[in-house]
């Protein structure tokens, strides 16, 4: 499969875990015409009865679930879930809180086609551990004036491929880590995911030498 996306229609294929509120971020972005060249091929959780199912489904987006659970082992899920990512046919898969550790054979197929949302500037509280509220109770515990969001590439590692957009966001005195979360989100995630789909998809950006490069105009 071919690394870079070229522009004109892109398949995109949103992976998640949980409520959806990045997804949604990107539905309703869909919604104002923001996304141009952008087909949402679907929405895959690993979890059953999750809200963001029901947010594709009103926005009458495929969904599909693939629970671990519903396999004998690990490995069988993971050839479950790269199956139903490959009926979907994507151009681009987008992991929108998706809380499972990507399968090797997936990042091989798809090199430099999926992407990743994670609620800090990386390389701060990021890697193994750090995800949803434990990033904001990390920041907050350091006692940076600035945390964020990153979008990047990913690859075999845990939050180290190629960076895409960041945005920083102010840090308050008073602040809990669930107030910290939701001013991350509102003022940077829901940002920064519909703006790399639209990059990508509009082939303004994709990575070369283990680097992301940007065009312009």
């Amino acid at each position: 499969m071919p690394e870079k996306i070229e522009s004109g229609t892109c398949r995109v294929l949103v992976l998640v875990s949980g409520g959806g509120t990045n997804l949604q971020a990107i539905l309703d972005a869909k919604e104002r015409g923001e996304l141009p060249g952008v087909e949402l091929a679907g929405v895959i959780s690993n979890n059953p009865g999750v809200y963001a199912l029901e947010r594709a489904k009103k926005a009458q987006v495929w969904t599909g679930c693939v629970s671990p659970g519903d396999f004998p082992d690990r490995s069988a899920f993971e050839k479950a879930l790269l199956c139903a990512v490959k009926e979907r046919n994507p151009d681009l898969i987008v992991l929108a809180g998706f809380l499972v550790v990507i399968p090797g054979e997936m990042i091989r197929q798809y090199q430099n086609r999926i992407i990743n949302i994670h609620p800090s500037l990386i390389p701060s509280f990021c890697g193994k551990g750090y995800y949803g509220l434990r990033v904001h109770e990390a920041a907050l515990r350091r006692g940076v004036k600035l945390t964020g969001a990153t979008v990047h590439f990913v690859d075999e590692g845990t939050d180290t491929g190629p960076i895409l957009l960041q945005k920083a966001v102010e840090v308050r005195q008073e602040d809990t880590p669930q107030s910290l979360q939701r001013r991350v989100m509102e003022e940077a995630e829901w940002k920064l995911l519909p703006e790399a789909i639209s990059l990508i998809a509009a082939g303004k950006a994709e990575v070369r030498d283990g680097r992301v490069h940007r065009k312009d105009g």
